[in-house]
């Protein structure tokens, strides 16, 4: 990986990890769908120009019910879910939660899609979702009255971005990426809308939960979709997937130097369970990769002492 891409990867990772920042300090302002509008139709203003600039409107009609599908489980549930969940639990708790998408990514492949699992996989599924055990058992990563329902909306939220993963494996390969990032925001900005207008808030939201809203939008969402698909293109996308290890890090981090939010022993050991029954679940750590990583340390060690 080059110097660029590996800052690339380091800067995502910031700004996904910050997005759990900007909806916990938005949302109570907001509210969970009033912020979400906000957040898909900033994105997708941010992306039209993109869109037609690469001519790509078309391609994203032509896939249009996939895509509205994977608006949906992709962007408007969980989107909501961890908004309402971050009313009762902390940034860092969120991010790291958020890591359980790996998990539930090949078992719904699994259950969906037929795919083999091995039983490396499975260890990994349930090692993770120990590690959410663990960090559920933890009173400071809660800040409401809700934290038990509010891991549950995580997990659920995580659920659905594995479902629209599978989705896009099996049904938009090919489609051009900001035609598919357009696309789902403006399928969230569509259906959130009437539900935004019942429930935005009586009392106009002040300046910074309005700058962390467009922040959730024109960063969190349109800039970091074009960086992400960018750095797919230079390493690919198991490459790129390894943003999700960094995620936890700068999630935790974020919310510690901001909002003063403590990060315990106890979340750092459920952070590192979870990250590697994620790992072990989405094939980094099986048996034929690891193999194929010691011959490569090896060529690499063979040719540095035959110069």
């Amino acid at each position: 990986m080059r110097p660029r891409d590996l800052m690339d990867l380091v800067v995502l990772a910031a700004i996904w990890g910050a997005s759990f920042l900007f909806t916990r300090v938005s949302v109570p302002e907001f509210g969970s769908f009033a912020l979400v509008f906000v957040r898909a139709l900033s994105a997708a203003v941010f992306l039209v120009p993109l869109v037609f600039m690469k001519r790509q409107w078309g391609a994203m009609m032509e896939h249009w019910r996939a895509i509205a599908l994977v608006g949906i489980f992709n962007c408007v549930i969980p989107f909501l879910l961890f908004a309402w969940a971050l009313l009762s639990i902390t940034s860092g708790f969120a991010s790291i939660g958020n890591a359980t998408a790996a998990l539930w990514t090949p078992l719904v492949a699994w259950l969906w899609l037929g795919e083999r699992i091995s039983g490396v996989r499975v260890a990994g599924l349930m090692l993770g979702f120990v590690g959410v055990a663990i960090l559920a058992a933890d009173d400071a990563g809660f800040h409401g009255d809700h934290g038990g329902f509010a891991v549950m909306a995580v997990l659920l939220a995580t659920l659905m971005y594995g479902m629209s993963a599978n989705i896009v494996r099996r049904h938009l390969q090919g489609v051009p990426a900001l035609s598919i990032s357009l696309g789902t925001q403006l399928v969230a900005v569509v259906l959130l809308a009437p539900l935004a207008w019942g429930a935005w808030p009586e009392q106009m939201p002040g300046v910074t939960a309005w700058g962390a809203a467009l922040a959730l939008g024109v960063g969190c969402s349109a800039l970091a979709f074009i960086l992400y698909f960018r750095l797919i293109g230079h390493v690919g996308a198991s490459r790129a997937a390894a943003v999700a290890y960094l995620i936890p890090a700068f999630g935790m981090g974020w919310g510690a130097l901001v909002l003063d939010e403590s990060v315990t022993v106890q979340m750092l050991v459920g952070a590192v369970v979870v990250l590697i029954g994620t790992a072990m679940s989405s094939g980094v750590l099986e048996r034929e990769r690891l193999t194929r990583w010691r011959a490569r340390l090896a060529a690499l060690a063979t040719a540095r002492r035959s110069e």
